[in-house]
C-alpha cells in the first residue's frame, strides 16, 4: 500500500513518521514562541505584551514607564535600546518582581540578537527571583530546544513543578516535555490534573487531547478536540489534529469536512493540504489529491512531507516514475526521512525492482527501527526475492519488538510453510490469529497447511473464511446471491444452487460429492460454472441442471439454498476415503469419445501420452510451477515407443505446432490438438483415448485423474498446493491414479523430467 506508516504503539498507536507542527502553548516541542508575561493567556506577538505597573514603587519618577518604553522598542525591533532601558531598571532600587521582569525582557532582546549565553543567564536570574515567572520557564525552555540542549528541558520543568505543585502552568509545561519525550501516561495525568483545575483552558485542552491521539487513543482524542473546539471555535491548530484522527479511524468524509474547517481558520496552511491530500487519496480522489498536493507544493515547494504524500498520491494514479522522482526528491532534501524511504520501497516494489525496494526499506528501518509496518514490507520483499531464511528472520525479529503485530505473524506463517517448518508455520498463523480472532488471511493459511497435513476435521471449518477475505475473487458472492447459503441444513424436497467459485482444478476435485446431495433428498441440484464446463459436468450424478454465473444470479431467489463445491466435505461430513464419494466419477459422452478415437486413429502405435508443460500464467504461483518450455521436457522426445499429444491449451500451445528441435527431430512429433478443443468435454475425450497424462500442476490433472485415467504429476519446490500434501509421491485424493514427482530444493527440472523419463521407460518397457 502506498502512503502513510502506521507507527505501532501498543495495538492500537497509528500516528503517522511525519509529525504535524506543533503549536500547543503546553507542548515542549512547540514552535519557538517567546512569552513577557501573562499565566496561560492566548499567545501574543513575538516580544509584543502588557507590561503591569502595579508592581512597581513610584520612585524613581520615570521607572513608570521604562517596560512601556522597551515594549515599543521590541516591537519595532530594536532591540539594542530596550535592552538598554532594562539593564537601566535591573541596576535600579526596585522591587524583585520588577527585577523579574526586567530580566525577563533582557533575555527576550539578547535572544533576539543572537546572544543566547546571556539570555539563559537572565532567564535564570529571574527564575531565582521570581520562583513561579511561568513565561521565564517557558522562554528558557524554548532557548534551550534552539540551541540544541533539549534534554535539560524536562528536569528544568520539573524542578519549576516540584516547587510549585498546584501551579497549573509548571503542571502543563511538564506535561508538555513529557508528552514529547514519549512519557505519555506521566504526560497524560499531569495535563488530567491541570484540566480538571482549569476546564476552560483550551491550551491545556489541547495538550491533553495530543496527549490522547500519541497514545493511540483515538476515540478518547476525538472527543477532546471537539471539547477544545467548544471551549474556542477559532483554535487554529485543533481541525487538522481533529480530521488526522477521524481519517486513521476510517471515517473519511468527516475527516475531510475537518480538513475544510482548518482551512476556513488557514487558508494557505500547507500541511493541512498535505493531509487532505492523503485522506482524498485513502477516499479513491487521488485527482483531488493530487490538486491538493500541488496547492501545498505552491505555497511551500520543497517540503519532504509533501512531496512523500504527492509519491503516494502519484503511485496511487499507477505514475510510478513520477512518484519515484517525488520520493527521491523528499530524501535528497531530509536523507533521514523514514516514510519517505519507505514510500520509495513502496513505489520501487509495484515497478518490480525488489532488490532496491529492499535496500529502500532496511534504510526506513535503520532510521526508525520502532515502525513495524517497515519490517513488514521489507519481509514481504524478500520473500517475494526467495530469499525466504532472511525474510523469515525480518518478521521473527519484528515480531519480536511488536509481539500483536498480527500481519507481521501472518507472513512469518507463510514463510516458514514454505520453507518445509510446517510446526513454526502452524504456530505463527494460530499467533496471528490470537491477536485478531478474525483475521481470515491467518484462517485460510492456517486451514491449507492442515489440509495439507490431512487434519481435515479441524482444516474445513477454517477454510470457509475464504469468503471474509477481500482479496478472494468471490468474497462479495455472499452478497450477491439472493437465498440463504447453506450451512448443512437438511436437504428433503429442497433446491440447491451449486456455485463455482474458483478454479476448474477445484471443481473437478470437489465434484466427487455431487451425488451425495441427491441422496440427501434434495429436489433439485443446479451447477453454475464457467462455460469450459458445462458439457463435461453436465450428465454428472447429482446435477439437474447446469447454468452460468449470470443466469444463476438471475434466478438466484427460486433456490432454497446455495453453496460452493468447496464446501460440501464440511457440511456433508464427508472424509477423503467417503465411499459415497468416487474419485472416478466423470464419464465421457460415448459420441465425443467415439469422434476423437476416430481423429486419432490416425497415429502410430504405442502407448499414448497427453502433455502439459505450462499452467494458467494468472496463477500466483505460475513461475514455480510451470515450465519454461516443451523443450524441458525433450528428454522424452528420446523414447521412440511413445506416442506424444499435446494438451496444453492457452499460453504454450503454440509449441506443440512449431515444436523445439529435439520434438521436431521425432520421427513422429507431438500432436497439436489445442486449436481443436472446445471445452474441458473435449479434452476429457481425448484423454479417455491416452494411456498416461504427464502434467504440471493444472485442471488436467483432475481431469485425468476423475476420469480414472494414470496422471503424472511434475510439482515445484516452491508454494505446492495443499492438495498435494507433503513428502509423498501419491495422494489420497486420487489413490488409485495419480503419482507426485516432487521437485527438491535446489533441484532443476531438468533432473525431475529425466526421473520422469525413467519412470516412462520403466512403465513402458514392454
Amino acid at each position: 500500500m502506498a502512503g502513510r506508516i502506521a507507527l505501532r504503539a501498543g495495538a492500537s498507536a497509528r500516528p503517522t513518521l511525519n509529525d504535524n507542527v506543533s503549536k500547543c502553548r503546553h507542548a515542549s516541542g512547540d514552535t519557538a514562541r517567546f512569552r513577557c508575561f501573562g499565566r496561560c493567556r492566548p499567545p501574543l506577538p513575538l516580544f509584543a505584551a502588557r507590561f503591569p505597573v502595579t508592581d512597581l514603587p513610584t520612585r524613581p519618577p520615570l521607572a513608570d514607564n521604562w517596560f512601556a518604553q522597551a515594549q515599543s522598542l521590541c516591537s519595532a525591533g530594536h532591540y539594542a535600546p530596550a535592552l538598554h532601558i532594562v539593564e537601566r531598571a535591573i541596576d535600579a532600587p526596585l522591587a524583585p518582581s520588577a527585577h523579574a521582569h526586567a530580566h525577563n525582557i533582557a533575555g527576550l532582546c539578547l535572544l533576539a540578537m543572537h546572544r543566547t549565553d546571556e539570555a539563559e543567564t537572565h532567564w535564570r536570574a529571574c527564575i531565582a527571583l521570581a520562583p513561579d515567572f511561568a513565561d521565564a520557564y517557558t522562554n528558557l525552555g524554548t532557548l534551550l530546544r534552539a540551541v540544541g540542549r533539549g534534554a535539560e528541558i524536562e528536569p528544568l520543568y520539573r524542578a519549576w513543578h516540584d516547587a510549585h505543585p498546584d501551579d497549573v502552568d509548571a503542571r502543563a509545561a511538564l506535561a508538555g516535555v513529557l508528552r514529547e519525550n514519549k512519557q505519555l501516561d506521566a504526560a497524560l495525568a499531569l495535563y488530567e490534573h491541570a484540566h480538571a483545575a482549569r476546564p476552560d483552558d483550551a491550551e491545556i485542552a489541547f495538550g491533553l487531547a495530543r496527549t490522547l491521539h500519541d497514545q493511540g487513543k483515538l476515540a478518547d482524542a476525538e472527543h477532546a478536540y471537539r471539547a477544545v473546539l467548544k471551549l474556542n471555535p477559532g483554535h487554529r491548530r485543533t481541525p487538522i489534529r481533529l480530521a488526522n484522527v477521524l481519517k486513521d479511524l476510517g471515517r473519511l468524509p468527516e475527516a475531510l469536512r475537518a480538513y475544510q474547517l482548518a482551512l476556513k481558520l488557514e487558508p494557505n496552511n500547507a500541511d493541512t493540504l498535505r493531509e487532505m491530500a492523503d485522506a482524498l487519496r485513502l477516499s479513491g480522489m487521488a485527482r483531488e489529491a493530487e490538486k491538493a498536493c500541488l496547492l501545498a507544493l505552491t505555497i511551500r515547494a520543497e517540503d519532504p512531507r509533501t512531496l512523500n504524500t504527492f509519491a503516494a498520491v502519484l503511485t496511487a494514479l499507477k505514475r510510478l516514475g513520477e512518484a519515484e522522482s517525488a520520493c527521491r526528491r523528499a530524501i535528497h532534501l531530509r536523507p533521514d526521512y523514514a516514510e519517505a524511504h519507505f514510500n520509495l520501497g513502496l513505489v520501487l516494489t509495484a515497478r518490480g525492482g525488489l532488490a532496491d525496494a529492499a535496500d529502500a526499506y532496511r534504510e526506513a528501518h535503520r532510521l526508525r527501527p520502532d515502525v513495524a509496518e517497515v519490517q513488514n514490507s521489507l519481509g514481504c520483499v524478500l520473500r517475494d526475492l526467495e530469499r525466504l531464511d532472511e525474510a523469515a528472520d525480518v518478521f521473527r525479529d519484528a515480531l519480536a519488538r511488536h509481539p500483536d503485530f498480527e500481519r507481521a505473524a501472518y507472513n512469518l506463517g507463510n514463510v516458514l510453510k514454505a520453507l518445509g517448518d510446517f510446526a513454526g508455520s502452524e504456530a505463527a498463523y494460530r499467533q496471528a490469529i490470537g491477536t485478531r480472532a478474525n483475521y481470515p488471511e491467518a484462517r485460510f493459511g492456517l486451514a491449507t497447511l492442515l489440509l495439507s497435513q490431512g487434519r481435515f476435521d479441524e482444516a474445513w471449518p477454517l477454510y470457509e473464511s475464504r469468503y471474509d477475505h477481500a482479496e478472494f475473487i468471490h468474497h462479495a458472492t455472499r452478497k450477491l446471491i439472493r437465498c440463504a447459503h447453506w450451512q448443512g441444513e437438511p436437504l428433503a424436497g429442497k433446491s440447491l444452487l451449486l456455485w463455482q467459485e474458483d478454479g476448474l482444478g477445484d471443481m473437478l476435485q470437489f465434484g466427487r460429492y455431487f451425488p451425495m446431495l441427491e441422496a440427501l433428498g434434495a429436489s433439485r441440484v443446479v451447477f453454475a460454472c464457467m462455460p469450459a464446463l458445462r458439457r463435461l459436468v453436465a450428465g454428472v450424478e447429482g446435477i439437474d441442471a447446469v447454468v452460468d454465473h449470470q443466469e444463476a444470479l438471475a434466478n438466484a431467489k427460486d433456490f432454497d439454498y446455495w453453496t460452493s463445491p468447496l464446501s460440501l466435505p464440511l457440511h456433508l461430513r464427508a472424509s477423503i476415503d467417503d465411499p459415497r464419494a468416487n474419485a472416478c466419477y466423470l464419464h465421457v459422452e460415448p459420441a465425443l469419445a467415439e469422434s476423437w478415437r476416430a481423429r486419432l486413429a490416425s497415429l502410430s502405435p504405442g502407448p499414448r501420452v497427453g502433455l502439459v508443460w505450462k499452467g494458467n500464467p494468472r496463477h500466483h504461483n505460475d513461475a514455480h510451477r510451470s515450465l519454461s518450455s516443451l523443450a524441458t521436457l525433450a528428454p522424452l522426445a528420446n523414447l521412440p515407443n511413445l506416442r506424444f499429444v499435446s494438451l496444453q491449451k492457452g499460453t504454450g500451445q503454440e509449441e506443440a505446432v512449431t515444436p523445439p528441435p529435439a520434438w521436431a527431430a521425432r520421427g513422429a512429433p507431438i500432436e497439436a490438438l489445442a486449436a481443436e478443443i472446445g471445452d474441458l468435454a473435449d479434452t476429457a475425450a481425448i484423454i479417455a483415448t491416452l494411456d498416461l497424462v504427464i502434467s504440471v500442476d493444472t485442471a488436467v490433472v483432475h481431469l485425468a485423474a476423475s476420469l480414472g485415467k494414470p496422471c503424472w504429476v511434475l510439482l515445484p519446490d516452491h508454494d505446492v498446493d495443499w492438495r498435494w500434501m507433503h513428502g509423498r509421491e501419491d495422494t489420497p485424493w486420487y489413490p488409485e491414479t495419480v503419482r507426485l514427482f516432487r521437485r527438491q530444493p535446489g533441484e532443476t527440472w531438468d533432473s525431475v523430467v529425466e526421473r520422469v523419463r525413467a519412470a516412462c521407460v520403466e512403465t513402458f518397457a514392454a
